[in-house]
C-alpha cells in the first residue's frame, strides 16, 4: 500500500468518527474504519501479522478509552450505547491508527524517542481536534491534555513495538529507488 494512500485513508476514517461522533450518526464512524481496514488488509504481504496488530491496537484502545471515560476526564455528548464507557467510535479509531504503523508511520521505527515524542505531541493534539469539533468535552482540560500526554508517550511507543514484531508490510517498502543513469 502506499504511504500516501495508507495516510489518506487514516485521515477519512479519523474525519468520518470524529464528525460522526459528535452527530446522532455516530455509529457510521466504525463502518467507515471497518471498510478502511478491509482495504489495508487486502493490501498486505502478510494479513495474520496485521490482524494481529489490529487487534493489540484494540484491546490497548478499549482499556484506555474507558479508563479515561470513566475517569471522567473525557466526556463524550454521544455515541455512548453503554453508559459512561467510551463510545465504539473512539474505540474503532485504535485499529485505524494500527494500519499507519508499518506503512506511514513506519519511520519511527527503531527510533523510540521520536516515538515518545510523536505520541507526547500527536495524541494529545488529535484529541484536542476531536474535542474542537464537537465529538469529546474536557472538564479539566490542562488536566486532560497532561494525561493524554503522558499516556499517548508511553502507548505510542508500545504500538510500534508490536508493529515491528507484526509487520505485514515487510520489505514490501522498503524496496531500493531505482536511480536513472
Amino acid at each position: 500500500m502506499n504511504k500516501l494512500v495508507n495516510f489518506a485513508l487514516f485521515q477519512l476514517g479519523w474525519f468520518a468518527s470524529v464528525l460522526l461522533g459528535a452527530s446522532q450518526y455516530h455509529w457510521l464512524g466504525p463502518v467507515v474504519v471497518f471498510a478502511i481496514l478491509f482495504v489495508h488488509l487486502r493490501s498486505s504481504q502478510d494479513r495474520e501479522a496485521e490482524r494481529r496488530l489490529i487487534g493489540y491496537a484494540l484491546l490497548i484502545g478499549l482499556v484506555w478509552e474507558n479508563l479515561m471515560s470513566l475517569s471522567g476526564l473525557i466526556v463524550y455528548p454521544s455515541g455512548q450505547p453503554f453508559g459512561i464507557f467510551a463510545p465504539v467510535w473512539i474505540i474503532a479509531m485504535w485499529p485505524l491508527l494500527a494500519i499507519t504503523l508499518n506503512v506511514s508511520l513506519r519511520w519511527l521505527k527503531g527510533l523510540p524517542a521520536a516515538a515518545v515524542l510523536f505520541g507526547a505531541l500527536g495524541g494529545p493534539l488529535a484529541f484536542f481536534a476531536g474535542e474542537r469539533l464537537g465529538a469529546a468535552v474536557f472538564p479539566e482540560p490542562f488536566l486532560v491534555m497532561a494525561v493524554l500526554a503522558v499516556g499517548w508517550a508511553v502507548l505510542f511507543p508500545l504500538l510500534m513495538r508490536l508493529a515491528t514484531r507484526h509487520d505485514g508490510f515487510r520489505g514490501a517498502l522498503e524496496k531500493p529507488v531505482e536511480v536513472l543513469s
